[in-house]
């Protein structure tokens, strides 16, 4: 059960991540919502799994270094997506 739980907060901390990286990129139009929801939970998971290999690290769930790593993580994630789609 904490496993589930701590998956649908991840789930909610990397939407709005995503939301907020795409105000950052200026794709919430463009890509549209959903899109930068999911792509923002990709985004903080890949932060999250590189932060904690690149600095032998556990982020935690709901701090501002772990929001802060799922925000990164989505902004690149973003750039990528918008570099491959070719979207301005």
């Amino acid at each position: 059960m904490k496993y589930m739980l701590n998956f649908i907060a991840w789930i909610v901390v990397g939407g709005l991540a995503g939301w907020i990286a795409s105000k950052i990129m200026k794709t919430d139009a463009s890509m549209g919502v959903g899109l930068n929801i999911i792509v923002g939970v990709i985004g903080a998971v890949i932060g999250g799994w590189v932060v904690s290999f690149l600095l032998d690290a556990d982020p935690e769930l709901f701090s501002i270094g772990g929001f802060v790593t799922a925000i990164l993580g989505s902004v690149i994630l973003l750039a990528i997506v918008k570099a491959l789609t070719g979207r301005k």
